[in-house]
């Protein structure tokens, strides 16, 4: 199970619950690169923190767009730091469906699947060797 499980999106707000000991310094919330905004930690329970990342209006528009929360050590409105740990992510999608949105989408998975195909083949080809 991962540490971060959402609850979704309601009202604006983008909910989940980390489950861990210890609060994180800093979580930030990332569009397209930028950070636009720090999510807020609530204790819920002994291991368990309730989080809330408000998604700003601005950044909604038609087509697709993927909010991502991630941690890292920073200060509060610097943007992340290398490194930062990627918790989850949450995709909206907004107004008419853009047919390019679509394709960059199915292109990518394409692309991933690819990948993974090679990686099989090699390993498989590797334990026959082997």
């Amino acid at each position: 199970m991962s540490e971060f499980e959402s609850l979704g999106l309601k009202g604006g707000i983008w909910h989940g619950l980390l489950h861990r000991a210890t609060p994180p310094a800093r979580l930030v919330l990332v569009h397209m690169g930028a950070r636009v905004g720090e999510a807020r930690l609530d204790p819920e329970g002994e291991g368990v923190w309730r989080v809330s990342a408000a998604i700003p209006a601005e950044r909604l528009s038609d087509g697709v767009q993927s909010f991502l929360l991630l941690e890292d050590q920073g200060e509060e409105g610097e943007p992340p730091r290398p490194g930062a740990l990627h918790l989850g992510s949450l995709t909206l999608v907004a107004g008419a469906l853009l047919d390019d949105d679509l394709r960059a989408e199915l292109d990518l998975m394409r692309a991933e699947l690819e990948l993974l195909k090679k990686e099989l083949r090699r390993l498989a080809a590797r334990a026959e060797a082997g």
